[in-house]
């Protein structure tokens, strides 16, 4: 039996050759917007694959659809719910980019820590006069520090694994882990926020947003930091109240931050924060570090998720087994 594989609006703009290996001798349809795909399409197809949710509009023309993939890991701009009233189950793509971001949280440390970026840019503007190498704001000697991980999921493992690595203390903490999980990578577990940021030099957030993480690092939480904390951030941008950050920032409780996300992208330019950073403020200045959303781009990367997202779809339609379904809560008959 040959099965219909529907890309309704390609995030990808090149060709679409991996898209196509990934579902072997089943068809594959591309569209560039939904508004491009025929009614027949929709009708016809046996799953669909999308960065982005589907419109109730367009939901509503599937009648033979199976699954709904989306290649990435973050599942928080979809309505888990209201597929599982289609009876159509939601599955990610969790394991595409695990190694890219927790390089990524490392090289945000480091480059704060190590003064990369703070003597680069010293140094440009006057190469000689400027010659100072034991000039370096935040330095410190990994071995001494401790290394702090809020949600020790997959990403979670990999950073503090990397941060071990480096000699560094780690401690984890991530209230849905079974007991345990600390101790099968060598780690330490603490049972609440403000025990992890007072304790910690540098803490790493690795953690799905949701209504219960949203802001969940603020002001409050900010302010039991340990002297001279460096926080990073490649999860998802909301998870921190960038008010909270900007009012921790200029009261010293969080001495450096480095963001691969935001909670508005692109970046808000009006934002005291984001403002204060631009122009180079001297209170902030060589404090943050700020990254567009590229922890998880890597050439591997983009194949592993793009071949991926037809994968999983096919491995449901061909073997009845779903992979990494996140709906499945709420699904009680899968179509």
């Amino acid at each position: 039996m040959t099965f219909n594989i529907l890309w309704p609006a390609m995030r990808w703009p090149d060709n679409r050759e991996i898209e196509v290996a990934s579902v072997g001798e089943h068809t594959a349809h591309f569209c560039e917007r939904y508004n491009e795909v025929t009614d027949e399409q929709w009708a016809s197809c046996d799953a669909l694959v999308s960065v982005n949710d589907i419109p109730a509009e367009y939901r509503a023309k599937l009648t033979r659809c199976r699954i709904f993939v989306t290649p990435k890991v973050g599942f928080d701009n979809l309505d888990l719910k209201a597929w599982a009233e289609l009876g159509i189950p939601v599955c990610n793509v969790p394991d595409y980019g695990t190694q890219e971001v927790a390089d990524h949280a490392m090289a945000l440390m480091l480059s704060l820590m190590k003064g990369i970026t703070f003597h680069t840019r010293e140094l440009k503007q006057d190469p000689k006069g400027l010659w100072r190498p034991a000039l370096n704001p935040y330095g410190k000697r990994l071995s001494v520090c401790t290394f702090g991980v809020v949600g020790l999921g997959r990403i979670g493992t990999a950073a503090a694994l990397r941060a071990k690595a480096f000699g560094m203390d780690v401690v984890m903490y991530d209230p849905f882990r079974e007991n345990g999980a600390e101790l099968s990578v060598g780690i330490r577990r603490v049972q609440s926020l403000e025990e992890l940021f007072s304790s910690c030099d540098v803490v790493s957030l690795h953690l799905p947003l949701s209504a219960d993480t949203e802001k969940l690092i603020n002001a409050e939480v900010l302010s039991h930091s340990k002297p001279g904390l460096v926080l990073i951030n490649t999860a998802r941008g909301p998870i921190i109240d960038l008010d909270g950050l900007y009012q921790a920032m200029q009261a010293n409780h969080v001495q450096a931050a480095g963001l691969d996300v935001l909670p508005e992208e692109p970046a808000n330019p009006d934002h005291p924060l984001i403002k204060a950073w631009a122009a180079d403020e001297e209170w902030i200045n060589h404090r943050l570090l700020i990254t567009p959303h590229s922890a998880f781009f890597t050439p591997e990367s983009v194949y592993d998720m793009r071949f991926k997202g037809g994968e999983v779809a096919l491995t449901y339609l061909e073997q009845n087994r779903l992979n990494n379904c996140v709906n499945a809560q709420w699904l009680k008959q899968p179509r």
